[in-house]
């Protein structure tokens, strides 16, 4: 008996290695994929066949991209908004959850079905765009962070995360004479390092990648370019000049163009990707345990 309960475990660990094997596999494929394409000869690329190592190993995809002038003053445009960004909306969002969770605070379900409402219903572009300019922020840096200073679905992981927390320990510091602020500041927050870690995750990410905003309300100032959009910018440019190079392969803009669209669209997704990348392993223990916890309410 104790012989084929050893033999069980062996094929069972067996077969669990295997498939977070090929797990492993089918997640890191995509990103290899990319990887060799963006340091693949753009020729060569269009003949197709590249899995995860370079037929041709280059790196004109990136020289191509890195050939703007821009690029240097939007990537530090783009590190700006996003550690301010992620720093003012994390701290705006957990106030804003601490005070929901008040079981004293009479109104708190009104004002989170009010916010919940704004998750479905958008008044629009247009009435949008009015509106900040009504507030001055069309052309300005803080047109990337006071508009996205809450997010409703970050508030909620919080706040769930905080009615989770023993509330005696709220009581305890306000029978020692602490007030909403300090229980807040020295009890709430250090609980909540992992939800706070998952939220600015969330919202990093979200900031780092934007560049709509951009388009829309700050086009017309060079000098608040983003990363994001000034790679949408390299991309729109080598793919009209391939477009230029089919009609007429002697005209200006042709002549421009060493690589292709696809090996500039698989660099440009390097350059972004990498930040992320790069920041992402300091989160992840809180990462999980964030979403674990405060996505489950006893």
């Amino acid at each position: 008996m104790r012989i084929r309960e050893k033999a069980f475990d062996v094929v069972f660990d067996i077969f669990i290695y295997l498939v977070m094997a090929f797990t492993l596999v089918i997640t890191l494929y995509p990103f290899l994929n990319v990887l060799a394409i963006s340091l693949n000869e753009s020729v060569d690329t269009m003949r197709g066949g590249i899995h995860i190592i370079p037929r041709k190993f280059t790196l004109d995809n990136y020289r191509e991209i890195f050939k703007y002038s821009n690029l240097t003053h939007a990537f530090l445009i783009s590190v700006l908004r996003t550690v301010i960004g992620t720093l003012l909306s994390t701290v705006s969002t957990c106030m804003l959850a601490y005070a929901l969770s008040r079981k004293e605070f009479i109104y708190r379900k009104f004002f989170t079905l009010v916010f919940v409402i704004t998750m479905y219903v958008s008044g629009g572009l247009i009435p949008d765009y009015m509106n900040l300019r009504h507030l001055g922020l069309i052309g300005k840096f803080w047109v990337y962070i006071l508009p996205g200073l809450i997010n409703t679905y970050n508030m909620i992981i919080v706040r769930s995360f905080i009615d989770n927390l023993p509330y005696s320990l709220q009581e305890s510091a306000k029978i020692d004479g602490a007030n909403d602020f300090a229980i807040f500041r020295k009890i709430v927050m250090p609980l909540c390092k992992p939800v706070i870690a998952t939220v600015a995750l969330f919202v990093a990410v979200s900031q780092w990648n934007s560049w709509m905003d951009t388009y829309l309300y700050a086009s017309s100032k060079p000098e608040l370019s983003t990363l994001q959009y000034e790679l949408m910018k390299v991309l729109t440019n080598t793919s009209a000049a391939q477009d230029a190079s089919r009609i007429d392969p002697n005209s200006p803009l042709a002549r421009r163009s060493f690589v292709s669209p696809q090996s500039i669209r698989m660099a440009i997704t390097i350059v972004a990707a990498v930040p992320i990348l790069v920041v992402y392993p300091f989160l992840q223990k809180y990462f999980v345990i964030g979403l674990t916890i405060g996505s489950v309410k006893e």
